[in-house]
């Protein structure tokens, strides 16, 4: 036998220079050989059995992405010594697509097989599989197959399935219930749609008739007998959000057939609002402008400015539950600055603005709106003329924007607009014989418009005053002033107290724009005291930004802001 020389002479005493190899080819060559293997029936050392049908396979590979079979070839039991496994609870074509998984990493799911694959990879415990599972079964989401998919989620524990689905029917939840599909749901997952905290597009009010009728259905279907109808109404009925409910429409269902012939229904029903009612602290949203609170939350929504890295479109928002903020969307527009935001009817609208262009800045009028129910944004008709660092404010169900900079010079008549959603139009509004600002910050309550900070247009000087519009007597009035002069700043409005946050002053000596600590800090200003406290500070240094309350939906999952 030859002897194998390993006195290479390479330099005694020399470095070794270690290198490490790695193969970017050796997982698809070893899946093509062990193919192969199976292929040409070499090294096979188990046989299984599903529904009769004989399916051979190597158990190293079954092993390996299987903690089923793993358990079965390598733990004490009977079958780790057999040659030929009898497999219960799998079909034929889902272990002929289960071994092709294996041997591949690939597998072809479609309608016709995808129950086969599922069904056989939850019980052989193949996760990636079943995670693809439910991946495509979202893809196929729609208003027929819904409750199917539910089932499915449930039977199988297919959690992001599961939330998915009910979300979905959340969110269609009017039509779902015209088709008639949600009459198929068993009382548990009626009972989870109403709980789920998902946004729904109807008010209360209806979702309250929808567990009346799915009542009613049951009963003339002979789903749910007498006995079980008391236990049912009680479980459907505190799920319902009474307090958001007008107390007249709920007397509409004095006269329903279910509550006159079944008189336990009707307890559970008067009880239940009963006490919510006398129970709740909840707003009520009758004259709110949300269709519906259901998973929805007032957030507090940053909306642009400056950061450290500079000009950004980015929006990020905060939910009390939560307490931390979070990245909601961007600007549909090139990076800008300086423009107007409002909140009308829980619809974002960003209006006007500047953005640089060759070094030079421009000011354009154009407009967006941003709806956070379905997280998409559309455009409206752009301002009649152009307009920066000018406030945009809630006046009477309509849209006002105040003052500004323009690349034209300004009149009197044009310092305001006033803009109908019904109509998608802008209009001339007379303006207040008073020299409005510019950079300035504007806010509605129900005592009036208020105006703060910012540089008049003849003086450039930051200042700290609050002025008030009253929109009866069309004159201006002079309130507190700021603790701190701003510009760049917004002002939040929220019941009858007013938040300002952000913002930059100059520097007395050097006339340098500074932002310190304490213009981090959001002030408060109590319209019914005419007085201002200081509250805490937001988690990255940022200016010429805006914010405004938006209802955000609960069951977004966004990234969090990090600090900076």
């Amino acid at each position: 036998m030859a002897e194998v020389a390993t006195d290479w002479n390479l330099g005694p005493g020399r470095p070794l220079h270690c290198t490490s190899f790695e193969s970017p080819l050796h997982t698809s060559i070893l899946l093509s050989g062990l193919s192969k293997l199976k292929s040409k029936n070499l090294l096979l050392d188990v046989t299984l059995i599903a529904e009769g049908e004989a399916f051979q396979a190597h158990k190293v590979v079954l092993a390996s992405i299987s903690d089923y079979f793993r358990a079965m070839f390598t733990d004490a039991m009977r079958e780790s010594k057999q040659s030929e496994i009898c497999l219960n609870g799998i079909t034929a074509r889902g272990m002929k697509l289960l071994l092709e998984y294996a041997y591949s990493s690939r597998v072809e799911l479609n309608l016709d097989n995808i129950q086969h694959v599922l069904l056989s990879a939850s019980h052989v415990q193949i996760e990636p599989l079943v995670e693809a599972c439910s991946t495509y079964l979202q893809s196929q989401l729609d208003l027929d197959n819904c409750v199917d998919l539910a089932t499915i989620a449930e039977t199988y524990s297919l959690t992001k399935l599961r939330v998915q689905v009910y979300r979905f029917m959340c969110s269609h939840l009017r039509s779902f219930s015209s088709s008639g599909e949600l009459f198929r749901l068993s009382l548990s997952q009626l009972e989870h749609l109403f709980a789920c905290d998902f946004p729904v597009d109807m008010c209360e009010t209806d979702v309250l008739d929808l567990g009346v009728q799915w009542l009613r259905t049951q009963i003339s279907q002979n789903k749910l007998v007498s006995k079980q109808l008391s236990g049912a109404c009680e479980r459907i009925f505190s799920l319902i959000h009474f307090a958001h409910i007008d107390p007249a429409a709920s007397t509409d269902l004095v006269n329903d057939p279910l509550l006159q012939q079944h008189p336990g229904c009707a307890k559970a029903l008067y009880g239940e609002m009963k006490k919510q009612r006398d129970a709740s602290s909840a707003v009520s949203i009758v004259n709110s402008p949300l269709l519906n609170s259901r998973g929805m939350e007032l957030a507090i929504v940053k909306v642009g400015g400056f950061s450290l890295s500079g000009i950004t479109n980015e929006i990020t928002y905060y939910l009390p539950s939560v307490g931390k903020w979070k990245r909601l969307t961007s600007i549909p527009h090139v990076e800008q600055c300086n423009f107007g935001t409002a909140v009308l009817d829980n619809k974002l609208y960003v209006v006007g603005g500047c953005f640089n262009q060759a070094l030079q800045e421009i000011i354009h009028p154009f407009g967006f709106i941003y709806n956070p129910m379905n997280n998409k944004w559309t455009t409206m008709s752009p301002l009649q003329r152009e307009r920066c660092r000018f406030s945009l404010n809630v006046l009477g169900g309509r849209l006002i924007a105040i003052g500004g900079d323009s690349e034209l010079v300004w009149s009197d008549e044009e310092d305001c607009e006033l803009y109908d959603p019904r109509l998608d139009q802008w209009v001339p509004l007379v303006s207040p014989r008073h020299s409005l600002p510019v950079q300035h910050a504007g806010a509605s309550t129900s005592t009036g418009l208020y105006v703060s900070g910012g540089l008049y247009r003849e003086r450039e000087q930051v200042c700290p005053s609050m002025w008030r519009f009253d929109l009866t007597s069309v004159r201006w009035e002079r309130k507190a002033c700021m603790p701190t002069p701003r510009a760049d700043h917004v002002l939040v409005p929220i019941a009858e107290k007013i938040y300002a946050c952000g913002g930059w002053y100059e520097d007395a000596d050097s006339m340098n724009r500074i932002i310190v600590d304490t213009i981090a800090r959001i002030e408060c200003y109590d319209t019914e005291t005419d007085s201002w406290s200081i509250y805490d500070n937001y988690p990255q240094e940022v200016w010429e930004h805006t914010c405004v309350t938006l209802y955000i939906p609960r069951c977004r999952d966004d990234m969090q802001v990090l600090r900076q």
